[in-house]
């Protein structure tokens, strides 16, 4: 309505050419809040962990594509971090804080929420990257004295305050690297090719007789976790529906499948889709005396 009044009360040039100085400060003024915002945009700067997981990675030389082998996730996952699109959980950041320096690893502790004075009880004695190599004192039937050289070096390998499942039985749902530590147990080192990443868990359920029997405790590698590597051995899987769980991996064309020493117990197929992720090797285990 002003528009046609102001057209027949202005002349038609006057008219036209305030139309065009309004849209024109229109458009000038969507240019400079475009600008404004792709500068915001390039200015923010990326959350502190994103950069912290950038670091750390570079520290330890590696790719992102090792970060995530490491870390049992994907390379994406691991670019999504660094990008800072994606927060990692607090497992990963505990996992994470494994893989650093002192520094390194309180600022992941204490981004997934664990207090300083709990780890440090958790970690007093135990630390997986300077675990002590102890001297045993050996028993000796005869009069014969072992030479020092002679005597063999052992790891303290932690035994963990949790449990494997087996095949319908579940297990404990944290992982290998966050369930407490009950006490260290010695082993030959030669038995323990990657002792920072060897520990000690006890199996619930039967599905693994007469081989691995309930309440056996078995020595799990979470460094060996190449499916390649691993057909015809026995693993320890984890999910977060079933929690750890400890069977033999088999591959049967382009199948792999979790097969219990029990024929009674159904085999499962360990998929993405499934939930099912390797956990580590088991290298060997404890049974008790019948």
């Amino acid at each position: 309505m002003l528009g046609s009044i102001l057209s027949h009360t202005l002349p038609a040039t006057e008219y036209s050419t305030g139309i065009r100085k309004r849209a024109f400060g229109r458009s000038c003024r969507g240019i400079m809040y475009q600008t404004f915002m792709r500068k915001k945009s390039r200015g923010t700067s990326l959350p502190e962990w994103a950069s912290q997981i950038t670091a750390l990675r570079e520290h330890l030389e590696i790719n992102q594509a090792e970060l995530a082998r490491r870390m049992e996730c994907s390379a994406m996952t691991i670019s999504r971090w660094e990008r800072g699109l994606l927060q990692p959980s607090a497992e990963h950041f505990i996992q994470l804080g494994n893989l650093g320096t002192k520094s390194e690893s309180w600022f992941f502790w204490e981004k997934a929420g664990v207090e300083p004075a709990k780890m440090i009880q958790a970690l007093s004695g135990t630390s997986r990257k300077n675990r002590e190599v102890l001297r045993l004192e050996l028993g000796r039937a005869g009069a014969v004295e072992a030479k020092n050289d002679k005597i063999p070096s052992v790891v303290g390998v932690p035994l963990l305050k949790g449990v494997a499942g087996t095949h319908g039985v579940d297990g404990d749902r944290r992982s290998l690297r966050t369930i407490p530590v009950a006490e260290l147990i010695g082993a030959p080192a030669s038995w323990c090719p990657n002792p920072s990443y060897t520990s000690l868990l006890r199996v619930k359920g039967r599905s693994m007789e007469p081989l691995i029997r309930q309440g056996d405790i078995i020595a799990v590698d979470s460094y060996q976790i190449e499916r390649s590597e691993l057909y015809g051995k026995i693993v320890v899987v984890s999910s977060h529906q079933h929690g750890l769980c400890v069977s033999r991996l088999r591959r049967y064309d382009t199948l792999d499948v979790l097969q219990a020493e029990n024929r009674e117990y159904e085999p499962l197929v360990l998929s993405k889709s499934a939930g099912w992720r390797i956990a580590g090797k088991v290298l060997w285990w404890i049974a008790s005396a019948p």
